[in-house]
């Protein structure tokens, strides 16, 4: 399908005017739709935050932040996990990386995770927590959850597939 050409600069401009314009949109069309960073150009899944606030959400919450990454380490389940974990080792992974990290997948299936080793690491419901995957998707679902479970202070950074915003958490 072809997108008039005013279309096409909302779309590059406004992730709201997208939402706006869902039901113009043919499904297809939509749902291959990619949202523009207000900071940089990279095309952030929705709910990534921008480097900008994850620098800020480190910075004011300096050496308590715990990073959730999504990722399944069985790559015969989520095979694109395998694509980001040569960019950034899974954590728990490699000893002595990423020591504020922990791997907690996100399960598709059941909708969820296991928040036990969370608890184990002592995380408060209160504690600063950066959520990812290989992108944002399952991390945004990761920060939903964490958050319907009572987790207050939840951010998505989105993932090793996003250098801007890696850079800003992915040694933590």
């Amino acid at each position: 399908m072809q997108l008039s050409r005013s279309l096409t600069k909302v779309l590059l401009l406004s992730p709201l005017a997208v939402r706006s314009f869902t039901p113009a949109l043919p499904h297809r069309a939509f749902t291959t739709a990619r949202f523009m960073s207000t900071d940089g150009g990279y095309n952030r899944k929705p709910g990534v935050s921008a480097p900008s606030e994850i620098r800020d959400f480190v910075t004011s919450n300096p050496g308590s932040v715990i990073v959730v990454d999504a990722r399944n380490p069985d790559f015969t389940i989520e095979p694109g996990d395998a694509k980001s974990s040569s960019k950034a080792p899974l954590a728990g992974s490699t000893p002595g990386y990423r020591p504020n990290s922990v791997n907690l997948v996100f399960d598709r299936v059941a909708k969820g995770m296991d928040l036990k080793p969370l608890e184990d690491m002592g995380a408060e419901k209160t504690t600063p927590i950066i959520t990812h995957c290989g992108g944002g998707g399952r991390g945004q679902k990761a920060k939903d959850f964490l958050i319907a479970n009572g987790y207050t202070n939840v951010i998505n950074g989105g993932g090793p597939e996003d250098s801007d915003c890696w850079a800003e958490f992915g040694s933590i």
